[in-house]
Order: C-alpha cells, then sequence, then structure tokens
C-alpha cells in the first residue's frame, strides 16, 4: 500500500455534487439513504456558526447506538477539525436527530474498522481507497493499512 496522491477537497461542480445530499435531509429525505449515510451537523471552530456534511457510516453499533465515520479527505477536513475543537453535536440518520459526542479513534482502532469494511462493501471499499489517493492491492492487510493512515471518529449517543 502507498499513496499515490491524496486529493484535494472538491470545489466547483464537484463540491455542489458532494453537498447535494444535504438538502435531501433538509427536506427531510434522510431515509432515502438507509443507515448508510448520516448528515453531521457541527460548529465551526473559527466563524462559530452552524455547519453540515453528509458522510458515509463506516460502522453502527447497536449495542450502544454510536457510528464510526472517518475523514477520506484526511485530519485536515474542515468538519474533522471542527469535531475536535467541538466534540458535542448532533447528527440525522434517516429521520432521526441524535445528540453525539465525537471521539478520535487511534490509528489501530481505525485500521480495524477499515478491515471490516472492506468485506461489508468491497466495490465502494476500492472506489475509495482509489479515491483517497492510495494504491492498493485489495487485501485484507492493504485495507488494515490505508485505515492506520485516515482519521476515524466514533459518534456516542449523549444521554438526556
Amino acid at each position: 500500500m502507498e499513496i499515490v496522491k491524496r486529493p484535494a477537497p472538491p470545489t466547483g461542480i464537484r463540491r455542489l455534487l458532494f453537498r447535494s445530499p444535504i438538502h435531501f435531509y433538509r427536506l427531510r429525505l434522510g431515509w432515502l439513504f438507509g443507515g448508510r449515510l448520516l448528515l453531521l451537523n457541527h460548529t465551526g471552530r473559527k466563524s462559530g456558526k452552524r455547519r453540515q456534511v453528509v458522510i458515509e457510516v463506516v460502522e453502527h453499533d447497536r449495542s450502544d447506538g454510536s457510528y464510526v465515520v472517518c475523514s477520506g479527505f484526511g485530519p485536515k477536513a474542515a468538519w474533522y477539525q471542527n469535531l475536535l475543537a467541538t466534540p458535542e453535536t448532533s447528527i440525522q440518520v434517516g429521520t432521526r436527530t441524535i445528540p453525539v459526542t465525537a471521539h478520535s479513534l487511534d490509528t489501530d482502532e481505525g485500521g480495524d474498522f477499515m478491515a471490516r469494511y472492506a468485506p461489508r462493501h468491497p466495490r465502494a471499499a476500492r472506489k475509495l481507497v482509489r479515491f483517497m489517493g492510495f494504491s492498493a492491492d485489495g487485501t485484507q492487510e492493504d485495507y488494515r493499512a490505508v485505515g492506520r493512515q485516515l482519521p476515524f471518529v466514533r459518534l456516542s449517543p449523549r444521554q438526556p
């Protein structure tokens, strides 16, 4: 596994396409994505303004209700930096809004999550790894190595 070139966050038309699922959530149509995507509400660390991004769920733990997500654009992604600054936030999954606290995961946990994600979604995993700028041959160890390079976050429900 090697890093070919880390992609820059999308701009222009690509940015509009990446952000289009937000509008589905605003129209209360988040259920169309099932449990595969979630809408993350976060606070801008510099502006203090409310921000939103739709990201893919890597894993959902039904026993504690937590969701694990990954920053495919690396640790400099705005939403990831914002969560580090203000971990208390909320997510929308389907039509439910859930208050959560974000917890960064260590590199070994990230590797384990990516290694479990790949067999469940093989085609998506291959495309995702390529999109994120990695060159991997698709083995379990390659996916684990990719996961160690990316920041993963657990979004745990807060008690009311």
